[in-house]
C-alpha cells in the first residue's frame, strides 16, 4: 500500500431541500454573486427562480450559456465579469461542465495575462482563488466533491484538466436530477463508473478498502442505473448515483494505490477535443475496448480483472483468462444496455486524426508510465478497434 494524503476541503449539504442553506452559505463570502450555469435547464426545473428569491439581498451577475464541454471563451468571459463586479463568490448551478469552468473563472479572477489558456496548461502552480459554491444538477464527473476541471480549446483542438480549486460548499439535491434526460443519465452514470475502473486497475494488491470502496461505486451504479433510466423521479436511485458520483472521483478509491495513468480519460478528452462528443459516450465505447487490449497485451493483469468479474458481477469460471474476458463482456453488455452509442463511427468519427491524438495524449508519457504500459502505436490501435 502507498502513502496518500487526504485533503477534501469540500462542505457537502446533500438531500431533499438542501438549497435551503444557500443564504447563509453564501454570506460567509459577500453579496456580489457571479451565477454560473449553462444552456437554461436550470430555468425549466424552477432551480433558476429558488436562486434568485434565496438571494434576494444580493447582487447576482449572471454568466450562462456554459457548454457541455466548457471552452475556455467562457472561462475567460465570466473571469472579466468577476473583475468587472468584485464578485465575492462564484455560485455554479449545474453538472460538472459548469462547475469545472466556475473552478477556472474562481482562478481567472485573479489573472493577470491576456492568454487564458495559461490557467489550464501552467500546471503545479497553486494560485489564488474566489470561492466557489455549487448546486449540482447531474451525476457524474463528481466535480462537486474534488478540486480538478477540464477545460476546452477548439481553437488548438486540446482539451485538458488541471487543479483549480475545491468548491468551499457543494449543495446536493438529487430532486434536481429528475429532468435529466435517459441519454445524459447513462452517460453521467457511465462517467462515473469509468472514474473508479480507471484506478481500479492499477498493479496493488492489498488495499482492501480502496478496492471496496470502488466495487461498492460500480454495484451501485449498475444497480440503480436502471431503475432511474425506468423511473426518473425516483428518489432513491437518483441519490445513489449523486453519492456515487462525489466519492468516484474524489479520489478516495485510489487512496494506498500507485497513479494508474487514466487512459481512457486521456483517449477520450482528444476524442472530445477534435469532435465535442458527450464525455461519458465516448468513455463508453474506449473503456471495454482498452480492456480487453491491455489484458491481452499484458497477461499478468489478469488477477485484477478476475477480481472485477467475480466481485462486481458475481462471475465465476475455473479458467482465469476467461473469468477476465467474462467480466469486461458483461461491462460491455451493461454500457449497450443503456441504449447510448458504443462504436466510434456511430459519432461521425473516423481515423482521419488518430495519430495526432496519440501523439498529444502521451506528450506527459501517460501512456508508458500507465498500469501496463502503451505506446503512441497502441492508443491508435485501440482508437481504430473503437470504430
Amino acid at each position: 500500500m502507498e502513502n496518500f494524503v487526504h485533503n477534501i476541503p469540500t462542505q457537502l449539504h446533500f438531500g431533499k431541500d438542501a438549497i435551503a442553506c444557500l443564504p447563509e452559505v453564501i454570506g460567509r463570502y459577500g453579496k456580489n454573486v457571479l451565477l454560473v450555469y449553462g444552456g437554461g435547464s436550470i430555468r425549466k426545473i424552477g432551480l433558476y427562480d429558488r436562486i434568485m428569491d434565496l438571494l434576494k439581498d444580493c447582487n447576482v451577475v449572471e454568466c450562462g450559456g456554459i457548454e457541455p464541454n466548457p471552452r475556455i471563451e467562457s472561462v475567460e468571459r465570466g473571469s472579466v465579469l468577476c473583475k468587472e463586479n468584485h464578485i465575492d463568490v462564484v455560485l455554479a448551478a449545474g453538472g460538472g461542465s459548469t462547475i469545472d469552468a466556475a473552478k477556472a473563472i474562481c482562478v481567472g479572477a485573479y489573472f493577470e495575462g491576456d492568454d487564458y489558456w495559461e490557467i489550464v496548461t501552467t500546471k503545479g502552480v497553486k494560485r489564488k482563488a474566489l470561492p466557489l459554491v455549487d448546486i449540482l444538477t447531474l451525476s457524474a464527473t463528481g466535480s462537486e466533491f474534488d478540486g480538478g476541471g477540464v477545460i476546452s480549446n477548439l481553437k488548438t483542438n486540446e482539451k485538458m484538466g488541471n487543479s483549480f480549486t475545491y468548491p468551499s460548499v457543494s449543495i446536493c439535491d438529487p430532486q434536481y436530477t429528475y429532468s435529466v434526460n435517459a441519454y445524459q443519465t447513462a452517460a453521467g452514470s457511465i462517467d462515473i463508473m469509468s472514474h473508479v475502473l480507471e484506478g481500479y486497475f492499477s498493479r496493488n494488491e492489498g488495499v482492501d478498502l480502496s478496492d471496496g470502496i470502488a466495487e461498492v461505486i460500480l454495484k451501485s451504479v449498475i444497480r440503480n442505473l436502471p431503475i432511474a433510466l425506468k423511473k426518473p423521479d425516483d428518489y432513491e436511485a437518483r441519490a445513489n448515483l449523486m453519492m456515487a458520483s462525489s466519492v468516484a472521483c474524489s479520489g478516495i478509491p485510489e487512496y494506498g494505490k500507485t497513479y494508474s495513468g487514466w487512459v481512457c480519460h486521456g483517449l477520450e478528452h482528444e476524442l472530445s477535443a477534435w469532435y465535442d462528443i458527450t464525455h461519458g459516450v465516448g468513455l463508453a465505447i474506449v473503456t471495454p475496448v482498452w480492456m480487453r487490449y491491455i489484458l491481452k497485451k499484458d497477461p499478468s493483469i489478469t488477477p485484477r480483472f478476475v477480481s472485477f468479474a467475480k466481485n462486481v458481477f458475481h462471475l465465476e469460471d475455473e479458467d482465469d483468462t476467461k473469468l477476465a474476458y467474462k467480466g469486461i463482456d458483461e461491462l460491455e453488455k451493461f454500457f449497450t444496455e443503456t441504449g447510448i452509442p458504443m462504436k466510434l463511427s456511430q459519432l461521425g468519427i473516423d481515423d482521419v486524426h488518430f495519430e495526432e491524438m496519440a501523439q498529444h495524449v502521451n506528450r506527459t508519457g501517460r501512456l508508458s508510465n500507465a498500469s501496463v504500459s502503451l505506446t503512441e502505436e497502441d492508443a491508435v490501435n485501440i482508437l481504430r478497434m473503437c470504430l
